[in-house]
């Protein structure tokens, strides 16, 4: 008679059977590169869609609005609705030249201390979407003495703003 697996027991993976593992493309690892942030100007794919529509809506509306029934004041609205959407997009769709090791650079020359731990955000400013980069930079130094938070324009790499101070954080009681 066969002996009964335990249910309480985890299962024993055979020789062939699959074990579930994390996939290579997640597993930091086997990160051969450095990851690439997208570039901002991918927006202008979406947008040139959104223009090509409208000016079909616009001609369709200009040509055949009086001789078909399908076509009516909607195809009008849609077209300037869309054709808004895709200027602003392509407004928006600016191309960033400045990467997050630029910015960083710039934040070092800009703060008055050397940058020793730094984290950098991509974040977008104002109603055209203008993309810059947010940085916070602590000192070299071991605890940290003095902190920083500079804005880096992505596309001209001028600091918007900066500011730094003492650091006021107490990294004796964290350790």
């Amino acid at each position: 008679m066969s002996e009964l697996p335990d249910p309480l027991s985890p299962p024993r993976p055979d020789a062939g059977d699959f074990v579930d593992e994390l996939p290579a493309d997640l597993n930091v690892a086997e990160a051969a590169s450095d990851y690439m942030l997208p570039n901002n100007n991918r927006r202008r794919i979406p947008a040139t869609i959104y223009l090509l529509i409208a000016a079909l809506c616009a001609v369709l509306w200009a040509t055949i609005r009086d001789s078909s029934p399908l076509v009516n004041d909607g195809f009008l609205w849609v077209g300037v609705v869309l054709g808004g959407f895709g200027i602003y997009g392509m407004i928006a769709g600016r191309t960033l030249l400045i990467d997050e090791t630029d910015a960083l650079a710039t934040a070092n020359r800009t703060v008055g201390f050397t940058v020793g731990h730094a984290s950098a955000q991509m974040v977008w400013r104002g109603w055209l979407s203008r993309p810059v980069w947010r940085l916070l930079a602590y000192s070299a130094d071991n605890p940290p003495t003095r902190r920083a938070m500079v804005v880096v324009d992505g596309i001209t790499g001028d600091v918007i703003e900066w500011f730094a101070e003492e650091n006021p954080e107490d990294w004796a009681r964290t350790a």
